[in-house]
């Protein structure tokens, strides 16, 4: 008897620091230079194909004029959290991630004692809001000159959450220059599977570019979860 009670304590207890429980990450950067740069990032905000995720993927040789990027991302349950709770109080569980990034990269080969190295840049970013079925692609590569903006705002919300209606919203502002290829696209899918589609997800839109050349880009993206979603998109302050 002792042991199911010690088991049933144990496991409320695991219970409640689940429920309480917030996960928040924060970076921001800022670097200058000349030489060979590789930088990877990958972030998430639940475990598997759930919730919010972005991976982004930087290297080539170089000058480096400027990167500068601040991310945020957090998992919040029943309103608990740093900032969220304080933005929508008594709120339900909720998870969002937070990017923005400025770069320029000229390209050349850089040789030092250690070693060549020759590589024009690459600089691809994936994010992707498992809760609403959204992913956005912004990809650059073989490029002799990249100069790029982005800001990326992606959040998702629990079924719990019926008085906002919204379940989720991805949202980007993309602006670049480039001389080299670029492939930027997004897919709005349906986030449960179709029996009459034999178990996939129904699509609902889709938009690809694929530009190689010398180029100057300007696109917004917003996908929301439906339309009652822009009473509560939270406004993302940039980096200055």
């Amino acid at each position: 008897m002792r042991k199911i009670i010690a088991f049933l304590v144990l496991v409320a207890i695991v219970w409640l620091s689940q429920a309480q429980a917030a996960n928040y990450m924060y970076e921001k950067n800022s670097i200058k230079g000349v030489g060979y740069l590789e930088q990877e990032k990958i972030v998430q905000t639940q475990v598997g194909f759930s919730g919010q995720k972005l991976v982004e993927h930087v290297a080539g040789s170089g000058n480096v004029v400027l990167l500068r990027t601040e991310l945020e991302a957090e998992r919040q349950l029943n309103g608990s959290g740093s900032k969220m709770a304080c933005e929508f109080p008594n709120t339900c569980a909720m998870d969002y991630i937070n990017y923005t990034k400025e770069a320029e990269f000229e390209y050349m080969p850089i040789s030092y004692q250690t070693g060549q190295y020759d590589a024009k840049w690459v600089d691809k970013l994936c994010v992707q809001n498992y809760r609403i079925g959204a992913v956005l692609t912004e990809m650059y590569s073989h490029a002799e000159h990249l100069q790029r903006t982005t800001e990326v705002k992606t959040r998702g919300y629990d079924n719990s959450c019926v008085e906002n209606c919204c379940t989720g919203v991805l949202e980007a502002n993309i602006n670049s220059n480039v001389i080299g290829v670029a492939h930027i696209g997004w897919i709005s899918r349906d986030p449960e599977p179709n029996r009459l589609l034999k178990g996939r997800h129904a699509e609902y839109g889709r938009s690809v570019e694929d530009l190689t050349g010398v180029f100057a880009v300007e696109k917004f993206v917003q996908l929301w979860g439906n339309s009652t979603c822009g009473a509560i998109s939270v406004d993302w302050l940039p980096c200055v």
